[in-house]
């Protein structure tokens, strides 16, 4: 595997007596775009926190840029470069849309997050909280976007959103030079095209793995086997 990018190695995750994670592997490239496919409870969300050093690890390890951080904590990651956008509470809701905006800006412009997403220039002096649930990703995706981060893990990026500013949204992924990693339940039509990777999970295990282009002859949210 590329030293450059982020890895799970014989990952095994445990929620108490349950394991969620059976010794998964796989590498996201950097720079690139991997996605994790899966359905509910197919392992992707606990992979992506996992990777963010959100959940320990009870058997293998988390490998970035070729350094084991398997025991480097979630805050530590987060400091050198690692931004997790989780599909849920993934914004302050008590702060407005400009302090959010600027927590993540640290005393840089933020033109590029409202150039990304035109609609929240109306929205800055909303409270976050009182966004529709799509305002509320447009806010937390650009707030991600200003914190020019090394590695970004999104867990289904587009949800609530309109196609329109969905397709806006994988265009924007595409476009970052970092390690971009998106869970989703099923392929998006937008990230099928280049070199995207992809990781199927089905039940805690890496089902298929394989450049989003060989998924095309399945129906939309399928992979071939491995």
């Amino acid at each position: 595997m590329s030293a450059a990018g982020i890895s799970l190695r014989h990952a095994r995750v445990r929620y108490g007596p349950l394991e969620a994670l059976h010794g998964v592997t796989l590498h996201a490239p950097a720079p690139g775009v991997t996605v994790l496919l899966g359905r509910n409870g197919s392992g992707r969300t606990t992979a992506l926190r996992a990777l963010a050093g959100i959940l320990p690890l009870s058997h293998g390890a988390v490998v970035w840029d070729g350094a084991d951080v398997t025991r480097l904590p979630a805050y530590e990651r987060a400091r050198r470069g690692l931004c997790l956008v989780p599909d849920r509470r993934a914004v302050f809701a008590s702060l407005t849309v400009r302090e959010n905006l600027e927590l993540a800006a640290a005393g840089r412009p933020l033109s590029p997050a409202l150039d990304a997403y035109p609609p929240l220039d109306t929205l800055l002096p909303r409270r976050a909280g009182t966004l529709s649930g799509g305002e509320q990703r447009m806010l937390a995706l650009s707030r991600a976007l200003l914190a020019r981060a090394r590695v970004v893990l999104v867990d289904e990026p587009a949800q609530g959103m309109s196609p329109t500013v969905a397709a806006r949204t994988y265009e924007l992924l595409r476009g970052l030079d970092a390690c971009v990693v998106v869970a989703e339940q099923r392929l998006p039509p937008d990230l099928c095209a280049g070199t995207t990777i992809v990781y199927e999970l089905r039940r805690g295990a890496v089902v298929f793995s394989g450049e989003a282009t060989e998924t095309a002859t399945g129906p939309p949210g399928s992979a071939k086997p491995m």
